[in-house]
């Protein structure tokens, strides 16, 4: 089971636009910003990538790492490492990019380690590489700018109690997505579409590949307390 406390490392088969490979213990001290799509997602190139490179021109790169991983769980003779190279190109995109490593299965390393549903997906890790946001679909980039400049503002070394505190900050300052449902259009590919509710997140239905059951798991890391009768299973907002 996925612990967001101590998450996998990134397993990857190819990097792109980068002179090295990226590591997630090698990004510690920055607020990481992860975002897995597929080529054929309407939602990763619609919504996803677009969104990841926006961040990654309005955050200095000394204190946010913006990276994709094409994550290809479909189609799979269509998404070689050549294919997401001429991808790329074709999209000028500039952030680092990864492709995602073979399984000898349909789910690839890192889409299965992350227990990822569908993409567009976001992971947010905090500057100790904790990951405190895991999104599937698309998130409005007014929240996310908000939530990832929290991670920014919050000290590389905070103990937990600042990081309950902030959290609960957030939680106070921001309207819960669910409650509105406002999506953009795009679409998105997915096996399963459950949500992953780490914590505090909160998650976009709107968009995602393959969706379905809509279920939400919450992978509880404790940065703040969970509602009364919440159960880490049915995707409430720890804090809220």
């Amino acid at each position: 089971m996925l612990n967001p406390e101590t998450p996998p490392e990134l397993e990857t088969a190819r990097w792109f636009n980068t002179d090295n490979p990226l590591t997630l213990a090698g990004l510690k001290g920055k607020v990481v910003v992860l975002t897995a799509f597929q080529l054929h997602c309407n939602g990763s190139r619609n919504h996803g990538l677009p969104q990841a490179e926006r961040i990654a021109a309005n955050f200095s790169d000394d204190e946010v790492a913006v990276i994709g991983i094409a994550t290809p769980f479909e189609q799979h003779g269509k998404q070689t490492g050549d294919a997401v190279s001429k991808f790329i190109e074709e999209q000028n995109l500039g952030i680092p990019i990864a492709l995602d490593a073979p399984n000898g299965s349909d789910l690839p390393k890192t889409f299965e380690a992350y227990e990822l549903q569908g993409t567009p997906a976001i992971l947010v890790f905090d500057r100790q590489g904790r990951l405190r946001r895991h999104y599937l679909g698309q998130v409005d980039d007014l929240r996310l700018g908000a939530e990832i400049m929290a991670l920014v503002i919050e000290t590389r070394d905070a103990p937990r109690e600042q990081s309950i505190a902030l959290e609960r900050r957030l939680a106070a300052a921001l309207v819960d997505p669910n409650a509105h449902h406002h999506h953009e259009g795009g679409g998105c590919c997915g096996g399963h579409g459950h949500h992953h509710g780490h914590d505090h997140d909160h998650d976009h239905e709107g968009g995602c590949c393959g969706g379905g059951h809509s279920h939400q798991h919450g992978h509880d890391h404790d940065h703040a307390p969970k509602k009364e009768g919440c159960d880490g299973k049915g995707g409430c907002g720890c804090g809220h």
